[in-house]
């Protein structure tokens, strides 16, 4: 039995060098169930995706981080990749974003080194969270509690490890969002 997410509306947040997978298989996820979503970056136009570190497909943006507002949302999803995740860290509103969706309460999906974001955005303190293992180190330091699963459900945050786990990762985003 799958949820339906009609009438959902989710934010994926990325940039360049966005782990391709990481954003697509989610995105598709979420779509086949029902919801909206929406490509939100730092950068107008469109984003490169990778495969690792070789470069894979231009994906368009459909807003600036700048331009949106966490209320249009019902939930934030953060694909990893090493570029990806290091760039948006630095960037004041991607940071205001992803920590707003969290005092709210909002489901914040991240996985591979998409944490790295939300140790930024301080919100990790006295939560469980998974991730891949290099992040484990910023994520204890932050006051989170790192565990080494395929998916770790810390209300409001969902957090994966790689793309071996995009399926496990996928299933709680619709399951999280469906109720």
């Amino acid at each position: 039995m799958s949820a339906s997410l009609k009438g959902k509306k989710v934010a994926f947040l990325a940039t360049d060098g966005v782990e391709q997978v990481e954003l697509t298989d989610p995105r598709e996820a979420l779509e086949k169930a029902g919801a909206e979503t929406e490509l939100v970056s730092i950068k107008e136009g469109s984003i490169d995706g990778f495969h690792h570190l070789d470069k894979g497909d231009t994906f368009k943006v459909d807003k600036l981080v700048g331009d949106v507002d966490f209320n249009d949302y019902d939930a934030l999803v953060l694909p990893g990749g090493v570029a990806n995740p290091d760039e948006l860290r630095q960037d004041r509103a991607a940071v205001a974003f992803a920590r707003s969706f969290v005092e709210a309460g909002k489901p914040v999906a991240a996985i591979c080194h998409a944490p790295w974001l939300l140790v930024e955005a301080n919100v990790v303190r006295g939560r469980t969270l998974t991730s891949f293992p290099s992040v484990k180190t910023d994520i204890v330091n932050a006051g989170g509690h790192w565990v080494d699963e395929k998916v770790c459900y810390d209300a409001p945050l969902i957090t994966s490890r790689n793309p071996d786990d995009l399926e496990a990762f996928s299933s709680k985003i619709i399951e999280v969002l469906g109720h």
